[in-house]
């Protein structure tokens, strides 16, 4: 059975959605954005994932040369999530939420 995908989920993004935690039948559509990498994928995730796991799989794919993944914050509606164990769930997150990555410090452009 094939799922919906919701507008913005679709924009500026490649391939197909990538899996975040256990199998669920009711995954959260996420998109994660690595604001450096301009660019963005298309993430499927079982709300019981941690945030930090949602950005490790973003860093990953988006920007591989990263060497320290914990230089980087993740934000939600423009706010730090602080505590990146905590469970997708336990966010504002919704289906079509944006996940923004962002190196901690500004840095100028090269």
């Amino acid at each position: 059975m094939k799922t919906a995908t919701l507008f913005v989920s679709g924009l500026r993004t490649r391939g197909e959605p990538f899996k975040l935690g256990s199998n669920t039948t009711a995954p959260l559509q996420l998109r994660a954005q690595v604001l450096e990498a301009w660019d963005a994928i298309r993430i499927d995730a079982d709300p019981l994932a941690s945030v930090k796991s949602l950005k490790e799989l973003a860093l990953r794919e988006l920007y591989p040369d990263v060497r320290h993944a914990d230089e980087y914050v993740v934000k939600l509606h423009g706010f730090e999530i602080l505590d990146e164990s905590a469970p997708i769930s336990s966010t504002a997150a919704k289906n079509g939420s944006i996940f923004l990555i962002t190196d901690r410090r500004r840095r100028p452009v090269e």
